[in-house]
């Protein structure tokens, strides 16, 4: 209590700590001031200069002579910069004004080319000396970019020259990034040759970088293949980072580095999981460059460190990434060798988005991947073939759009997927490879794998002997555990995507039979697809879908009906007349409705040109029925030399 009397009966003093400059000072005195300095109250006259000279803050330096500056000059000083600071934001305020006035004018579609070009040239002309600051403004950033896209090439140099010291921080600018990339689109062999190179030790940084990695990925694109190479390169190893002549064109593949330079795997692994995990985590996986990446990473990568890849990558993220080749071929590695849970998070990622997919080149493999190898065919039905069936027409028209189709009806027809698709269903990640085949074997024996997957690293390549041995076990490596018979008896047929795909082509046949891609989708359905799939099952709708297709043929050939139709009659078109061709030699049951319903007796009309093909495969058939139907007409035909034949398949068609 005496010592809250004392608080309040006396003034209130700062502690004091021995042996500090402060003691020299009055307690009751406020903040020191410096000396020369006007006493703001009464009270600073009782302030007295300390016994020990007191070190004064410098009020400021004269920035030509690095010599100290009284406060009054400090302040002038300050006023000054302050001045020019002010006049700077003007003038850089009434530039933009005259670069914006200047580009509502240049942007407008009815001017001339003359006259654009002298707008050009004058907002060239007032931004010189000024380009890198303009170039990060939101506002006259657009004016530089429309410059650039109308301007003589002498300008587009001049402006490539000044930006060019700047390239690197402009290109992780938000606004300036897409003066960059059309700068590169503009720029010559030898200009993107030197901004290639000034990425050299910058390429991991700018990939974790959402807006720098876009330039990154404009100059992989932009690159020819050596230049691809010395941007690839760089995420490998820091050797290859820092000697970069140590790797030739030649060497385009990881494992032939590795080999050639006698790295050591441990040591590129480790790098290039550094450089991976960052891109990952902030979700930077849409550029070619980071799948190109991840395909070589997959070739050396341990069970361990590949299977952590998949987790991450599985969901609607991967969907981000399978529009380009390696992107895709990422996605079905992901497939194959992800859990029951993570290709579950795979196909749910896919929701909304499975008709984009299937009409793209990259997408419709995944799908084709997924139809292969899943086993949920629930899930599968309920995601991917439910949005499939809504969209079908569509699908079967388009050239991609028509894969997963053509894969439940003929899977991996050679005649449909080219050998670069094929073997990218082949492709397997190494080190999962011998999990994928014990996970088929036994449950049991997959746990035990995987909690030793460390002590077995993989080979650097796929042992495709081992893996090829017969049938079966290239089945167990594709990843899936079910007939693949039972597979896609589910996916098409239980499904009801069957049974809506023939009410699709007898409802659009002649539009189908005409489609270079639509034909291949009708000649699968109708001969009842491979292993007669559809069969018996279908046939009421098969034998409708003939009926159509018979009725077409059926139409009179006259001038009045291509009028009206504006198109080729069914049997003289080229891709029409051909499919009709395979299928009166694959499908005796629809030969024999088209010639009942639309050819009998009508043959001669048909004997020349396109729909001479078309009859003569009666005769070609190696169904006798089929060959015995026609003979009586079409050998009238073939004796007077009105239809012709090769004799090879007359005497074949003879025999039998």
């Amino acid at each position: 209590m005496a010592a809250k009397k004392q608080e309040k009966s006396g003034p209130k003093k700062r502690k004091q700590i021995p042996g500090t400059k402060s003691e020299t000072y009055s307690s009751t005195s406020k903040k020191p001031k410096l000396l020369d300095s006007k006493p703001s109250n009464p009270r600073s006259n009782d302030f007295k200069k300390p016994s020990k000279p007191f070190k004064q803050r410098e009020p400021g330096l004269d920035s030509e002579k690095q010599v100290p500056l009284s406060k009054r000059e400090g302040r002038l000083r300050a006023k000054e910069l302050a001045e020019s600071r002010k006049k700077k934001r003007k003038r850089h305020y009434n530039l933009e004004q005259e670069l914006a006035h200047l580009w509502e004018k240049m942007r407008r579609r009815n001017i001339s080319k003359e006259e654009r070009s002298k707008l050009v040239s004058e907002a060239v002309e007032k931004m010189k000396g000024k380009i890198p600051e303009i170039a990060c403004s939101h506002v006259s950033s657009r004016v530089l970019q429309t410059c650039v896209k109308y301007c003589s090439q002498a300008e587009k140099d001049a402006v490539f020259e000044e930006l060019q010291p700047h390239l690197l921080t402009l290109a992780c600018n938000t606004y300036a990034v897409h003066l960059v990339t059309k700068m590169l689109d503009n720029a010559s062999k030898k200009q993107l040759a030197g901004f290639i190179s000034s990425l050299r030790g910058h390429v991991a940084s700018l990939l974790r970088h959402m807006v720098g990695s876009v330039v990154v990925e404009h100059a992989y694109q932009l690159g020819n293949a050596t230049q691809k190479q010395e941007l690839l390169v760089e995420l490998y190893s820091t050797e290859l980072q820092l000697f970069k002549d140590l790797v030739s064109k030649k060497e385009g593949r990881l494992l032939d580095i590795i080999s050639k330079l006698d790295l050591q795997k441990s040591s590129v692994l480790r790098h290039m999981t550094s450089v991976i995990q960052p891109i990952l985590e902030k979700g930077i996986i849409d550029h070619s460059i980071i799948h190109r990446v991840l395909i070589e990473y997959f070739t050396i990568a341990e069970k361990f460190s590949a299977t952590d890849v998949i987790k991450q990558l599985s969901g609607p993220l991967l969907v981000r990434m399978i529009h380009t080749r390696d992107g895709s071929r990422v996605g079905m590695l992901c497939v194959k060798h992800g859990s029951a849970k993570e290709r579950k998070k795979i196909i749910k990622g896919m929701k909304a988005h499975v008709r984009d997919i299937a009409l793209d080149q990259g997408g419709s493999m995944v799908l084709v991947c997924l139809l292969s190898v899943v086993d949920d065919t629930k899930l599968i039905t309920k995601v991917v073939i439910h949005e499939l069936q809504e969209n079908l027409k569509d699908l079967v028209l388009d050239k991609n759009g028509r894969r997963p189709l053509l894969q439940l009806l003929h899977p991996n027809g050679s005649r449909y997927f080219t050998p670069d698709d094929l073997a990218s269903l082949s492709l397997s990640i190494p080190s999962l490879s011998n999990k994928v085949e014990s996970d088929t074997q036994s449950e049991t024996k997959s746990s035990e794998v995987n909690r030793s997957g460390e002590e077995a690293s993989g080979d650097l390549e796929v042992t495709v002997d081992e893996a090829n041995t017969n049938d079966d076990d290239l089945h167990l490596v594709e990843g899936g555990k079910k007939d693949p018979s039972i597979r896609r008896q589910e996916l098409l047929v239980k499904s009801g995507l069957a049974e809506r795909l023939v009410d699709v082509c007898t409802e659009n046949a002649g539009e189908l039979l005409r489609s270079n891609f639509g034909k291949e989708v009708i000649y699968e359905v109708a001969t009842g697809g491979d292993g007669g799939i559809l069969h018996p099952i279908l046939d009421e709708k098969l034998n409708a879908l003939y009926e159509a297709i018979a009725s077409l043929v059926a139409e009179p050939k006259s001038e009045e009906s291509k009028e009206e139709s504006k198109e080729e009659h069914i049997l003289e078109n080229f891709h029409s007349s051909r499919t009709i061709r395979k299928l009166i030699l694959d499908c005796p049951t629809f030969a024999s409705t088209l010639w009942n319903k639309a050819l009998k007796g009508k043959c001669e009309l048909w004997a020349q040109g396109h729909s001479g093909k078309v009859i003569a495969a009666f005769l070609e058939s190696s169904d006798p029925k089929v060959h015995k139907l026609a003979k009586k007409e079409l050998q009238p035909l073939i004796d007077g030399g009105i239809l012709k034949i090769p004799e090879t398949k007359v005497a074949s068609g003879a025999k039998e």
